[in-house]
């Protein structure tokens, strides 16, 4: 039994010294399962498991007819930024020259429109030139160290093609014409700031500092002591390998002596959550659990780091009085209503005005039905907003329509808290146009802690 145990102590111990060993690489450089297997005295098997949990977390690729490379770790925070292979797929484009460039930035794209003198004052490095069967403008793109997206199907020229190769620029043609060009790499670019402010629990987890575990055959005297140093009372348990088997809470230990081993007495099968899910669904599910810290964990359950309710709270917080970039489908349907200043009676409270556009209709040519839903909602979390200085997440809400909104209606929205507690709102919200009630809708949610 104890020779098992140093056995899965020195793979574990070998696993990590390949992962460092990885890391340690210059980027670029080329590397093989056999080549590293005889440089550190491992078998092959062994560098094949750490090479697929190195590749899955970004630290090495394996292209074809090249092999695996040692690549660096995309950020989020540059996200927002397209390579221009990236752009080449989203326009359909065709590669000509300066295939080394495929993998730089661009910062902004230029349309070449107008006067080449005029055009120059536009391009700089880490652009893209958006012109069409234009040669000089190509060659002067180039030159300015911009990349070159040719619209209308038009080739550029050889002497173009070799420019391009020598700068490590890529010049590419699209047959789209340039407004359907500009408009498909503006839509992308958009998508991505609109990613780039969702929040992800690898975005404030710190996984290079340690977390404090419990081992397997610590005792409840060991938890107990972890629970002075920290002021913490809940601890996950783990293996040899870093896996997490249990956790350790206060409730666990009630009743039980300082000897015995907490593998015998803590919570098993314990909720833990991956690295990319978003702060959002991580504070639901430590509200729903009542729990007060998660374990993250990588797919083989390996313990990456711990975030706490106060961290994932404090994140929400930071998320929501950042400033808007990129607007989604929601934010589109919200822009054309205001808070309402009529306030006629003391039982009328915040309500909402707004204009039923064309772009809101539905297949009968009234208002679309799921979008009152949405606009209910809007109104309901900007109210909650208003008042409580709070969010929530939404747990149910039955929508009753009265009668089709007509398009160019002005329509006002009015949410009523009838409950309202902490934990969770019960709300009733109308949508009432010129003619009366129009819609209506019973909603709960579950509220999270004040901003």
């Amino acid at each position: 039994m104890a020779t098992n145990h140093d056995s899965s102590n020195e793979t574990s111990t070998k696993h990590e010294q390949i992962l460092q060993h990885i890391q340690s690489l210059k980027i670029g450089t080329k590397i093989s399962v056999r080549a590293l297997a005889k440089a550190l005295s491992v078998s092959e098997g062994t560098v094949y498991k750490a090479f697929k949990e190195a590749e899955s977390s970004g630290l090495v690729s394996t292209k074809e007819r090249i092999g695996t490379v040692r690549i660096d770790r995309k950020r989020r925070d540059a996200l927002d930024q397209l390579t221009f292979g990236e752009v080449a797929q989203i326009v359909d484009g065709r590669l000509f020259g300066g295939a080394d460039g495929l993998d730089k930035s661009l910062h902004k794209f230029v349309i070449g429109a107008m006067e080449l003198d005029a055009m120059l004052r536009y391009i700089d490095q880490g652009s893209l030139l958006i012109v069409g069967n234009r040669v000089s403008a190509h060659r002067c793109g180039l030159e300015q160290g911009a990349g070159v997206l040719i619209t209308g199907g038009f080739e550029p020229s050889l002497e173009v093609i070799k420019l391009a190769d020598e700068l490590s620029l890529p010049i590419l043609s699209s047959r789209h014409d340039t407004f359907t060009v500009a408009s498909l790499i503006n839509r992308a670019m958009y998508d991505r700031l609109i990613k780039r402010k969702i929040m992800l629990i690898e975005d404030i987890v710190t996984f290079s500092r340690p977390a404090d575990v419990l081992r397997l055959g610590a005792t409840v005297a060991e938890y107990n002591k972890l629970t002075k140093e920290t002021g913490y009372s809940r601890f996950p348990v783990v293996d040899d390998r870093r896996k997490v088997i249990g956790m350790m809470t206060a409730k666990d230990a009630v009743g039980f002596v300082d000897d015995i081993a907490v593998d015998k007495i803590m919570s098993r099968q314990p909720i833990t959550a991956a690295p990319n899910i978003t702060v959002t669904s991580a504070a639901h599910t430590m509200a729903a659990e009542g729990i007060d810290l998660l374990p993250i964990v990588d797919r083989h359950r390996k313990l990456l780091g711990v975030v706490t309710r106060q961290e994932v709270l404090d994140a929400m917080r930071f998320a929501g009085k950042q400033p808007e970039s990129g607007q989604t489908f929601e934010d589109l349907m919200w822009a054309g209503f205001m808070q309402s200043e009529e306030n006629g009676t003391e039982e009328a409270g915040i309500s909402y005005k707004g204009s039923i556009t064309p772009q809101m209709s539905g297949a009968l040519g009234m208002a679309s039905e799921g979008l009152l839903s949405t606009l209910m909602m809007q109104a309901a979390r900007r109210m909650i907003r208003e008042t409580g200085k709070r969010d929530f997440l939404l747990e149910s809400m039955t929508s009753y329509y009265v009668r089709p909104v007509q398009i160019d209606n002005v329509i006002t929205i009015k949410p009523k808290a009838l409950e309202m507690s902490r934990k969770f709102s019960k709300l009733e919200i109308e949508v009432l146009d010129r003619q009366g009630l129009a819609a209506k809708a019973m909603m709960t949610a579950q509220m999270i802690d004040p901003y």
